[in-house]
């Protein structure tokens, strides 16, 4: 079965909008995982607008599945992830006040300074991914950093599902295939739903994982977070 990581960046928001610790990240996090989740993705910023230094650091003791810690890696964010030695690291391509990832890598253009990234992370014993687009080449450059996988950017994905569903993820498909050529595990995430999930599942090969947080979090206000990780979960069997 593929795995769910549940994004928790907007507990974090909603927290941070009044102060205080109400919702508690920590305890929202656990939950997630008592309830089926496969692991927890936070995305720690250089302004802490939503996930902190500090929920990082207490979210290092807690997750008892996998942790999964997404961002920029500026020598800040790099002595964060190697102090808390996470399961994985996604490595994005995100200015600081970028409001989402919007944007693979262009592995090419930055081919020397993720390899070095890699190799830092690597030699601390930390799984890495690299957050790219379906573009074959791009995903053969990705292998060339030593990275243990990559994550395919699906918002395009979701942006033509609707229209016509077998036009959307067929760059997908192919993109699976050559990461799996490459030696690469396959994970992705932007934008997957309760609506558009299944179907990329159903059509992307040697999918490892999905990481799911605005929709995830959406849905919960209607159907509660157990209900809805049970749902997000039924569609990745």
């Amino acid at each position: 079965m593929v795995k769910l990581s549940v994004n928790i960046n907007k507990i974090a928001t909603l927290r941070n909008a009044r102060g205080g610790n109400t919702p508690n990240v920590e305890l929202f996090a656990e939950d997630c995982e008592r309830f089926g989740a496969d692991g927890i993705t936070v995305h720690p910023r250089p302004d802490e607008r939503h996930i902190r230094r500090e929920d990082v650091i207490a979210l290092r003791n807690l997750v008892r599945t996998e942790l999964n810690i997404e961002g920029y890696p500026s020598e800040e964010f790099l002595n964060l992830v190697l102090m808390v030695k996470p399961t994985q690291v996604t490595l994005v391509p995100d200015a600081p006040d970028a409001l989402t990832s919007s944007a693979g890598w262009n592995v090419t253009e930055n081919l020397d300074f993720l390899t070095e990234v890699v190799d830092r992370l690597n030699e601390a014993g930390i799984r890495t991914s690299i957050f790219v687009d379906t573009d074959p080449e791009n995903i053969r450059q990705a292998a060339r950093t030593g990275t243990d996988r990559v994550e395919l950017y699906t918002e395009p994905y979701a942006a033509q599902f609707r229209d016509d569903p077998a036009a959307a993820v067929a760059p997908f498909t192919a993109a699976a295939e050559v990461a799996r050529k490459c030696g690469l595990g396959l994970n992705a995430g932007h934008d997957l739903n309760l609506e558009n999930l299944r179907y990329f599942k159903e059509h992307v090969p040697y999918l490892l994982e999905v990481s799911i947080g605005h929709a995830l979090i959406s849905d919960s206000l209607y159907k509660g977070i157990e209900q809805t990780i049970r749902e997000y979960r039924d569609c990745l069997k």
